[in-house]
């Protein structure tokens, strides 16, 4: 199945940025690290993949993954659980549906906090 992630222009699509590629790689291992049934936030996968304080690099990283990676996006969230997209987006339901079909828990757009696996 095609990820529901956003993308941002056709171009982002096709592969990483030139001159980033090899930040995104230890990115992309970290959130494959990511057991299923657990989540971890933007910024524990960061500081796992070694470039504290980069969250919004990881964010990028997963909008520019080549399908083929088929990286369990869904496990990575916001800031203390918070589901990664706005509430009643198609994405915010497509990455509910996922976690909970893992059996994680989640109440009001929050990941339960036993199923958090943070890296740090």
């Amino acid at each position: 199945m095609r990820s529901l992630l956003p993308r941002r222009s056709p171009s982002a699509q096709r592969s990483a940025p030139p001159g980033r590629g090899s930040a995104f790689d230890p990115i992309w291992s970290v959130i494959c690290e990511i057991p299923r049934g657990c989540a971890t936030t933007y910024g524990s996968v960061a500081r796992a993949a070694g470039l504290p304080g980069r969250a919004r690099l990881v964010g990028r990283a997963l909008k520019v993954a080549p399908d083929a990676l088929d990286l369990p996006w869904h496990r990575v969230v916001g800031a203390q659980g918070r589901l990664a997209f706005p509430p009643g987006s198609v994405q915010f339901r497509e990455q509910l549906r996922r976690l909970r079909a893992e059996g994680v828990r989640v109440e009001n757009g929050r990941v339960a906090r036993e199923a958090l696996e943070l890296f740090d």
